[in-house]
């Protein structure tokens, strides 16, 4: 014989029924957010440290990673008429190919740091789903014991020219 309420246990008090639910409602959500914490969290490493790491385990390859690296200048290849493009980056130690498809920032130049994020291939191909360019150093403000010097006053005098 049914009631109204979803789950019939005869002989349990509705309160327990609340304290089980709730605890099933609980243990629901917490696992959703574990699962999500563990598909997003990446590693943050540089190009010598992830050579390490795939030679140490090569299941790291396909793993989902950040890599913080300098673009090499002159590697960068742009795919005419699309939003793919290839470029190198090095930490000086290590370096790989970087395909990325996507829109790119505007302060993604030759020899700016990136951060992308991705999956390092077996073909040490590393396929980015992001990339970041942090800002190159000409928006930074020069250190005071710089200014005085022949080559800060030559750009200077090119920024105010243009």
């Amino acid at each position: 014989m049914w009631r109204s309420s979803f789950i019939y246990i005869q002989g349990v008090k509705p309160r327990t029924k609340f304290i089980i639910g709730g605890v099933l409602v609980i243990g629901t959500a917490g696992y959703l957010a574990a699962s999500a914490i563990r598909d997003t969290g990446v590693y943050y490493l540089t190009p010598g440290e992830l050579s390490a790491k795939t030679k140490a385990d090569p299941t790291f390859y396909n793993t989902g990673v950040k890599v913080g690296a300098r673009v090499v200048n002159g590697s960068i290849v742009r795919d005419p008429g699309g939003r793919e493009v290839a470029f190198r980056m090095t930490d000086g130690a290590q370096t790989y190919d970087v395909v990325y498809r996507g829109i790119t920032p505007d302060t993604f130049t030759d020899g700016v740091d990136v951060v992308v994020e991705g999956r390092l291939g077996r073909d040490n191909t590393f396929r980015a789903t992001t990339l970041l360019a942090k800002c190159a150093s000409r928006y930074e403000n020069a250190p005071e014991k710089y200014k005085n010097t022949p080559g800060y006053k030559k750009a200077e005098q090119k920024v105010v020219s243009s």
